[in-house]
């Protein structure tokens, strides 16, 4: 199984339905709206916090998978059963993903979170215990969490 380098770029996007995630494990993509998307979603890896939706296993990270690219399109053509979905006509990214993984030690939430996405590092999502523990405090992964922002964006 492949695990992300220390200095790999992660995103942690929020999961909030188990169809999506089973769309990620299936068919190999996680959707972004384009309105709502963060400042790069060129990133090597995206990990998924859980919401309610999913019972035991909400509040916490429990998959990753690799980035292998994104493009842009309409909300309609990725899920083509929804044709009168409010947004079904605006843009997303369409992440593409790499085998979805599960992660050895899930990474919890101490209480309900609400956030939509946070940029972490490979070091910080492989030691992270707690949810808190993914943000990376100034130093110099920091330095290099904004050098790759910046070089992405």
């Amino acid at each position: 199984m492949q695990q992300p380098n220390l200095d790999d770029l992660v995103l942690v996007a929020v999961m909030n339905r188990p169809r999506d995630l089973e769309i990620a494990r299936v068919l190999g993509w996680y959707r972004i709206p384009l309105q709502r998307a963060p400042k790069t979603v060129r990133v090597d890896w995206l990990a998924f916090y859980q919401t309610a939706a999913f019972g035991e296993e909400r509040w916490s990270v429990r998959y990753l998978a690799p980035v292998r690219g994104h493009e842009l399109v309409r909300r309609i053509d990725l899920l083509q059963d929804e044709p009168d979905h409010l947004r079904a006509m605006e843009p997303y990214y369409k992440i593409e993903l790499g085998p979805l993984q599960r992660l050895t030690n899930p990474i919890r939430a101490e209480k309900w979170r609400r956030f939509t996405f946070l940029y972490t590092t490979g070091e910080r999502l492989l030691t992270a215990r707690r949810l808190k523990d993914l943000t990376v405090p100034p130093s110099k992964t920091r330095d290099l969490l904004w050098r790759l922002l910046r070089e992405r964006g």
